[in-house]
């Protein structure tokens, strides 16, 4: 408990924000939070109701001695704001005293964790409506989350055709990406469909540069178009770098060396620097894959290898440089902005990482909040980006925002 204590003040010094929209830890001590639908590890955090469908949402605490833990589902708005309804509109069963009866601990493994796992629906928890979850995790009888994770229950009522092209309103295959889709609702009785329709666009999952609040350009019956809008332009940005730490003895992908200190292991990735060009490669938008040198038991033998990441590079301007993708819940926590080492001339960060397989970049954050590739990826209108869009309804009168359409997009140039 002492322990837990000093982590919160180190998070409260560091002013780090409760994200409602993104799922987070809040604690140095709760790493790898993960949400996987129907088994799936790369599928986005979207369940459809009913049909069997759960999701399955976990982390490791490197307390290692078990910690009592409960779990406090919220339903939100397209804003992941918490909605104002009663708990038992949106689901069946106690909110809040439920504990994380499920978990494993580590072997094998010089860090030692606990693994805890928590699978929805199950026999106490039912959810009845669509739309956005929060799930937060507490110390039992504490009152500050400790971690959260974050999924939306689909409802499909809508259907969604979307495009995404390097010709933009503001250049011709150069910097930018712009999103254009059609909303088609033949069969779904809406009074007032450009008020009551919520679009919420998202570009790798990246909620600093999500996009909402947008009306239809061309109105048809049953149909809406969203097409020539300057909001849905995004800076393109690069394919995501990469690496792997599976084997605790052989550097992989990006590896320079894998070493051992003070009985942890330790991988110095080869040193980046900031891309002038366009670099195709098969990336996952950022998304992360733990897997170990064994493929057996991956949840709870893997190790936590200190990742070392360099960007040479004079000091930046426009603001601080961060590391960014999944292995930082894509947030501009303080733990994530990296160190300017003067004598070096690079920017350095140090994480603990569960081994598996990576994509990451580097992105320089400015007062607002925003990041920004241009410096150190480089924009260009090829890279393979993954976009969501989310189409939310509240008819006249409902306190609560539905999820009735949803669909992915890559571009296609």
């Amino acid at each position: 408990m002492y322990s837990r204590v000093l982590l919160l003040i180190f998070l409260t010094l560091l002013n780090v924000p409760l994200r409602a929209q993104q799922s987070a830890s809040f604690l140095q001590s709760i790493k790898t939070v993960q949400v996987i639908v129907n088994g799936v590890w790369d599928a986005p955090p979207v369940m459809a109701m009913g049909g069997g469908n759960t999701v399955q949402i976990s982390f490791d605490d490197l307390q290692h001695d078990y910690v009592r833990y409960t779990y406090r589902i919220s339903h939100c708005d397209a804003d992941w704001q918490k909605s104002d309804i009663f708990e038992g509109d949106y689901m069946d069963g106690l909110n809040g005293v439920n504990r994380l009866e499920n978990y494993t601990q580590s072997m094998n493994t010089e860090t030692e964790y606990n693994h805890y796992t928590l699978t929805l629906p199950n026999k106490d928890v039912r959810l009845l409506i669509s739309g956005n979850y929060l799930v937060e995790f507490f110390e039992d009888g504490d009152e500050e989350p400790v971690a959260q994770a974050c999924f939306s229950l689909l409802e499909p009522r809508v259907g969604i055709d979307v495009t995404v092209s390097g010709n933009t309103d503001i250049d011709t295959r150069k910097n930018h990406q712009q999103l254009s889709f059609k909303l088609n609702f033949p069969n779904y009785g809406v009074v007032n469909p450009e008020e009551e329709f919520k679009p919420v666009v998202i570009q790798n999952r990246r909620w600093d540069t999500h996009v909402s609040g947008i009306k239809p350009t061309y109105i048809r019956t049953n149909q809406f178009e969203y097409s020539f809008n300057r909001k849905l332009i995004f800076t393109a940005g690069n394919e995501y770098r990469r690496f792997e730490i599976i084997d605790r003895r052989v550097p992989m992908m990006n590896v320079d060396r894998i070493y051992r200190e003070r009985g942890d292991y330790h991988a110095q990735l080869y040193p980046d620097k900031p891309r002038k060009n366009y670099l195709y490669d098969q990336d996952q938008d950022g998304r992360y894959l733990i897997r170990n040198e064994y493929d057996a038991e991956i949840d709870t033998e893997s190790e936590y290898i200190h990742t070392h990441f360099t960007l040479v590079s004079p000091r930046l301007p426009g603001g601080e440089v961060y590391l960014n993708g999944n292995l930082t819940d894509n947030s501009y926590d303080a733990y994530y902005q990296m160190e300017y080492n003067d004598v070096a001339r690079q920017y350095e960060i140090t994480l603990p990482l569960k081994q598996g397989s990576y994509n990451y970049q580097y992105l320089v954050v400015d007062e607002d909040g925003i990041g920004h590739t241009e410096l150190t990826e480089g924009d260009f209108y090829q890279t393979e980006n993954e976009y969501h869009v989310y189409i939310y309804h509240r008819a006249f009168g409902e306190r609560y925002d539905r999820l009735v359409g949803f669909q992915k997009c890559t571009p296609s140039n």
